[in-house]
């Protein structure tokens, strides 16, 4: 492909709504352009990379017995409606209705659809195992859309849907799938891990995400350093050992703390670390309870282990008057003496003893609190996210570590949560009638080339790896009215081309500072600077974009040179 015929609107400023700098990096190399809030266009520089991803997952799919189909976007809600998903979902789910006035729904995923065809053709256990995937639009009405692709509401993903007679069966596929995902994310030449998650409204007995690791991640993980266990922050096990409540020491003393609100600055107020201060949460839930979460206080509450302890669809940190009418102060300042509300409390609570809370007044606190003697606690549990440092639940020796990640991937064990309430079922050996098992698993295509950038990129542009970038290889001509310029680099591009390497031949009639500034920031992995000067002793240079290593090369040599790094640049380790 040569620059100067090629659409690659490039830019030299940042916009300035894009924040992080996958974002920014994909507007600026002209990969994408903003339609809407959450809606992109793909520009042909980024339609090239996005065609990549999906080649990888469908080929490891293929190899994991996986079969491709394709199903509409647009779902009738007749379907949603027989799972309970068309009331549960929430308002991502994008509803809308056709010229008859029937309801149908943008699909966010497809479980629905796919029980559907499956229970109307497959009906012996014989059939079985299934499992068929798309590569296709998805789009969730995102309340906030945010970071370009990275939390769009359109999408590219591939989801793909498992069937089994039995558990042994969903296990065996739900295990072809883990490797294939860890095959796919290997050959993007990511670094990633895969953790233990919550399932969420997809719903299914357990689940793994595939996190790439970002500073820029939205989601917290952690992974022992001991064993192999890994989990994002809000599905990792604690342990807690016997726990046993100390003995009160202290009197129970008001305090006042004038203008100290966070649990840091009164901590620093009152000369005392925050793991002597416990915080109390006003929270509301889906079933219209009103109740308030003890934790220590250097320690963060996690939402989805209180709403799985609970059993209900959703906690939420109350509105302000709902504070204020619980606690009598506003947010900031509850504790829990006094409360008329049900009190849970983390684990950890449990032993502790003299602590300090919130007086629920402006601007007191209480020392000296203690359970049991100064308020009652209804039930304690594990409440709070995993952190650096806790034990590990797997192994005797290993400890948290901590990481930022972009989740890329989600598998799902299901069950027979949709087979159930949709009646599919087949017949098996002896004849009796058995709802299938399901799994399914899903990847963010394009939020995969984002976080690639992510974690591959520097001041300069991205620094894309090679089984992502849209050209291998970057030909810059220096100066295209020069012949002997012009010849060399025709001559290395045609060769280029007969090997199949893909070839961005940079022609245009640019300044050399231009074209390297360009270089840089679209991240084409390889890149060949055809000049005078070095072609007069019969070289061309040749710099590789992640390391900034350059090397000259006659140009005889140059093209074996490039076809090594390219294979190299591609290839992975299934074990990996």
């Amino acid at each position: 492909m040569r620059y100067s015929q090629y659409f690659l609107p490039t830019l030299k400023e940042t916009p300035a709504d894009a924040e992080v700098i996958s974002h920014q990096l994909m507007l600026r190399s002209g990969m994408i352009r903003k339609v809407a809030a959450g809606i992109y266009s793909y520009l042909p520089f980024g339609l090239r990379s996005l065609r990549k991803m999906e080649q990888i997952i469908r080929e490891e799919m293929d190899r994991a017995g996986a079969i491709e189909c394709l199903m509409p976007m647009a779902n009738p809600a007749e379907l949603w409606q027989e799972s309970g998903r068309w009331e549960k979902y929430g308002k991502e789910l994008l509803r809308f209705k056709d010229r008859k006035s029937a309801d149908f729904c943008m699909g966010p995923t497809h479980e629905e659809v796919i029980t559907d065809i499956i229970r109307n053709t497959v009906s012996s256990y014989r059939q079985l195992p299934l499992n068929l995937y798309q590569i296709q639009t998805k789009f969730r009405d995102e309340i906030r859309p945010r970071f370009g692709l990275m939390r769009g509401r359109e999408f590219v993903m591939k989801d793909a849907y498992s069937f089994d007679l039995d558990d042994d069966g969903a296990d065996s596929s739900y295990a072809k799938m883990y490797q294939a995902y860890r095959n796919i994310f290997n050959r993007c030449g990511l670094n990633f891990r895969s953790v233990e998650a919550d399932s969420g409204a997809i719903g299914g007995s357990f689940s793994h995400e595939f996190m790439v690791l970002a500073e820029s991640g939205e989601d917290g993980i952690v992974s022992c350093n001991g064993c192999e266990y890994a989990a994002n922050v809000e599905k990792a096990e604690l342990i807690y050992g016997d726990i046993v409540t100390p003995t009160a020491t202290l009197e129970l003393q008001k305090v006042d703390t004038p203008e100290q609100k966070s649990i840091e600055e009164v901590a620093e107020f009152l000369q005392l670390s925050p793991q002597q201060l416990v915080k109390t949460l006003i929270v509301q839930t889906s079933d219209d309870e009103v109740l308030a979460v003890l934790l220590r206080g250097d320690h963060e509450l996690n939402m989805i282990k209180l709403t799985n302890l609970l059993d209900v669809d959703w906690v939420l940190m109350a509105e302000e008057d709902v504070v204020k009418r619980v606690t009598g102060a506003p947010t900031g300042f509850a504790g829990p003496i006094g409360l008329k509300v049900r009190i849970l409390a983390d684990a950890e609570v449990q032993g502790m003893a003299d602590f300090v809370v919130g007086g629920n007044a402006v601007d007191v606190h209480f020392s000296g609190a203690n359970q049991g003697r100064d308020f009652e606690i209804s039930q304690f549990a594990d409440l709070r996210q995993a952190m650096a440092g806790d034990p590990c639940p797997r192994c005797d020796s290993g400890k948290f570590e901590s990481w930022r990640g972009i989740e890329v991937g989600h598998i799902f064990k299901l069950g027979i949560k949709y087979s159930e309430a949709m009646n599919a079922t087949v017949l098996d050996a002896q004849g009796k009638t058995q709802p299938l098992v399901m799994g399914c698993y899903g990847i963010g295509a394009g939020r995969t080339v984002a976080a690639a950038i992510e974690q591959n990129h520097d001041e300069n542009g991205m620094i894309l790896p090679m089984p992502l970038a849209p050209f291998q290889v970057l030909v810059t001509m220096l100066n295209p009215k020069d012949d002997q310029v012009r010849e060399a680099a025709e001559k290395l591009y045609q060769q280029l081309l007969a090997l199949n390497i893909e070839t961005l031949l940079d022609d245009r009639d640019e300044r050399p500072g231009i074209k390297f500034k360009d270089a840089d920031l679209i991240g084409i992995p390889l890149r060949v600077t055809v000049g005078a000067r070095n072609l007069k002793e019969g070289n061309v240079e040749l710099k590789i974009r992640k390391s900034g290593v350059t090397s000259m090369f006659s140009l005889d040599e140059m093209t074996p040179q490039l076809q090594q790094l390219v294979a190299e640049g591609l290839a992975f380790e299934l074990e990996k």
